[in-house]
């Protein structure tokens, strides 16, 4: 086959290639086209000029969007090792035109969503491992870097554009065995790729270069007549697209980010194409600075023979020059002393990374991220790729108005950040957020943009909107939330109007007491924040109110073991949520009282709800120890069956409640257990053995080790323990009520925060 062909300049490259990228600049400093098309959206043509922006750092990707669907999408992206944005900035630096001549994006996305066009029984081929495979390699990557990312194909114009010759032919005798390879989308692009060719041939002549896929070479070569390019291309859907630069992520360019042309380390192909030589030596340079940043201990001799190594293995295996693999084959020996734990660092770090692109003030946004880019810059909260914390002191101006732009944008979708526990203080004026901006987010903001063109008018307009279409007493609640932690007073009388709505419609007490914490948290956000939440507080006294009347009867019918676990985990919530509430209603708590004991007295309520509602009895000192050992005991009849039994003690005792301190603490309860528990007859013990276990697994294990210390003590178990006087070891008959007072400003002090402000 003749290496010499006529007709415009054709550079068959791999996206992301940076050897390619060399190749690509060798050969169109070698041919000097007067023109250059790019495989690519039309569309982005007039944004081309923007790459030449000194604001404009890649990686960065083209966006398309249906103008009347902005989730509709698709990325085109670029980094600087992508042999497209060297083809672009070549063009612009020798000042000839530069086009885009792909299938518009009008026709691509239009046609997202439908059926794949591909046959039904069709493989999709990889070009790349049919020629790896074929050269003996069962690694693509491998071989990819080996004849073309290690080869130095950059050096001279001559040489690189033999390398595409060669590339094409390959590329030519694929596409003569297996056709389309199972991709007939690619029909219907090359056929567009060819209309705009002719366009450039009537322009230009054949003084033209394009820089396209190597796969698409072939049929770019291919004579065909304009009539059978036009009959693949008539009748295709369209839709109005717009179109902008976005930044981007090396993240995003690897194959795990989701990216179908990605790549699996875009850190090292970045550090590639960037070393203009001894890229080895340079690379474990990085990795040994790294590591030291971690505080590992690795010196210069350590760079030394990693690098010795790498080589050497090269050499061994037959390679121009050492791989990824063979480097950190050589890192993990010398530098790691043979472990994977930093090595995962590394790779994460360096080998796909986190560099975040930046794109110029003059490309075209939607008026949603012009605001949202004003507000970052004014609250100095800069967009990172990598994942970082954020912890928020709400009694300062500034720290509160971060806050409330990142729960604003959680509202409209826009998840830059995500709430989470703070390490440093449990007070309501903190907050923790976790920061990472990605890529896609810049779609979510444009999806947004419909409902308004200002952050806060924004998500006013969807607080509004979710309000009208909840269809549960929980959503409007759960966004009566939001809205006071989002600062939306605009949006509370629709959501409040959409939840009395609910409220009166609704009669599942479990519903409604799903729904009360939320709104018991709401007010209290509102205190904290200087929120105007009075309005909520008739709507929670309310529904607070149906609770206690509906409650009682939801619990004695009948309730299966799941149905029994679940409402008792709502009373929980009511109960905290009371707590919250009683400030502003003091007879709730007196009422919500007696409905609990309402339920711990009912032996036909399920034994888990019986036990909870006496132990936060209990703790509310609501209930005495003399009434609280007489309904264990009870509870723990022989005639009691053992399943509602064990019930009991799970919901008196178990979880994170401090079941266990109390058992330590109270001898009669203890015994009352460790009494019940050994009469179980040896059938039912099997059944209740998990529940049991659950309870008592669920302790610290000093507490498991100290009240099995009182039940090894024999008959009686705690009792046995007592002094002469009456009482068990270690305390006195009688409280010393002075000597317990002196500990009152100590306590107080333990649980208040580091500010000296109560913890929540």
């Amino acid at each position: 086959m003749s290496t010499a062909r006529q007709g415009p300049l054709l550079l068959g490259v791999r996206h992301h290639g940076p050897g390619s990228a060399r190749a690509v600049r060798a050969a169109l400093d070698a041919a000097r086209p007067a023109a250059v098309l790019i495989e690519g959206p039309p569309e982005g043509d007039a944004l081309l000029a923007l790459a030449a922006d000194p604001g404009m750092r890649p990686p960065v990707a083209l966006l398309a969007h249906a103008a009347d669907d902005p989730g509709r999408a698709a990325f085109w992206p670029l980094a600087d090792f992508s042999p497209e944005w060297v083809a672009i900035r070549w063009a612009q630096e020798a000042g000839v035109p530069v086009r885009f001549m792909d299938l518009p994006a009008a026709h691509s996305l239009a046609a997202t969503g439908e059926a794949d066009d591909a046959e039904p029984d069709a493989v999709r081929l990889d070009p790349l491992a049919v020629l790896a495979g074929t050269a003996g390699y069962d690694d693509p990557e491998r071989w990819w870097e080996d004849v073309v990312e290690h080869r130095g194909t950059g050096g001279a114009g001559e040489e690189a554009l033999g390398a595409f010759e060669a590339l094409g032919e390959a590329m030519e005798a694929l596409r003569e065995a297996y056709g389309d390879g199972g991709h007939r989308r690619d029909l219907v692009r090359e056929a567009y790729m060819r209309q705009r060719m002719r366009a450039a041939r009537r322009e230009f002549g054949d003084g033209y270069a394009v820089v396209c896929g190597a796969w698409h070479v072939p049929a770019l070569r291919t004579r065909t007549t304009v009539a059978a390019d036009r009959a693949l291309l008539t009748g295709l859907p369209k839709v109005k697209v717009e179109t902008t630069w976005v930044p981007w992520t090396h993240r995003r360019l690897a194959r795990a980010g989701g990216y179908g042309a990605g790549i699996t380390s875009p850190g090292w192909y970045a550090h590639l194409f960037a070393a203009r030589d001894r890229p080895v030596e340079r690379w474990l340079t990085k990795v040994a600075g790294l590591l030291r940043e971690e505080d590992r201990q690795v010196s210069s001799a350590h760079v030394i023979e990693a690098v010795r190594l790498a080589e050497t293995l090269a050499a061994m295996r037959g390679r121009p020059l050492p791989g990824l693999t063979e480097t950190l084959e050589a890192v993990r020996a010398v530098m790691c002393d043979g472990s994977d734990v930093p090595l995962a660092l590394i790779e994460d770090r360096l080998v796909v990374g986190d560099v975040l692109g930046e794109v110029p003030d003059a490309a075209p946004v939607v008026p949603l991220q012009r605001d949202l880019t004003r507000q970052q810059r004014s609250l100095r909260l800069k967009a990172e790729a990598q994942e970082r914390e954020l912890e928020l002191d709400l009694r300062k101006d500034t720290d509160a108005a971060k806050s409330l732009l990142l729960h604003r944008l959680r509202l409209l979708g826009v998840d830059w950040g995500t709430p989470t526990a703070s390490r440093s203080s449990t007070g309501t004026f903190r907050e923790t957020w976790r920061l990472r901006w990605q890529p896609e987010l810049s779609v979510r903001v444009a999806e947004a943009g419909i409902w308004g063109t200002t952050v806060l008018a924004a998500a006013t307009a969807r607080a509004e909107a979710d309000a009208a279409a909840a269809g549960e007493l929980g959503e409007v609640t759960a966004l009566a939330e939001q809205c006071l932690l989002a600062g939306l007073s605009e949006a509370l009388p629709a959501v409040l109007r959409a939840l009395a709505d609910r409220a009166a419609l609704d009669t599942d007490v479990a519903r409604l007491a799903k729904a009360l914490p939320a709104l018991a948290r709401s007010l209290r956000y509102g205190d904290v924040r200087g929120t105007d939440a009075t309005a909520l507080g008739a709507v929670a006294a309310g529904l607070a109110e149906r609770i206690c009347v509906a409650l009682p009867p939801a619990c004695a019918a009948g309730l299966d073991a799941d149905a029994a676990a679940e409402l008792r985990g709502h009373i929980d919530g009511v109960h905290t949520a009371v707590g919250l509430l009683a400030d502003a209603d003091d007879g709730l708590r007196a009422r919500w009282s007696e409905v609990l004991r309402k339920l711990a007295d009912r032996d036909t309520v399920p034994g888990a709800i019986r036990g909870r509602a006496a132990r936060l009895l209990l703790d509310d000192g609501r209930l005495e120890a003399e009434e609280t050992a007489r309904l264990m005991g009870l509870a723990l009849s022989p005639a009691a069956p053992p399943a509602d039994a064990a019930g009991w003690i799970e919901g008196f005792a178990g979880g994170s409640s401090g079941g266990g301190t109390l058992l330590v603490h109270d001898d009669r309860l203890l015994g009352l257990i460790d009494t019940w528990l050994v009469g179980v007859p040896e059938r039912a013990f099997t059944d209740v053995l998990p529940l049991l276990r659950r309870t008592f697994g669920a302790y610290e294990p000093g507490v498991r080790r100290t009240l099995g210390e009182l039940v090894r003590r024999g008959p009686g178990g705690p009792a046995a323990a007592q002094s002469a006087g009456g009482a068990p070891e270690g305390f006195a008959p009688e409280l010393d009520r002075e000597r317990a007072d002196a500990v009152t400003e100590l306590v107080r002090m333990l649980l208040a925060s580091p500010d000296g402000v109560a913890a929540a």
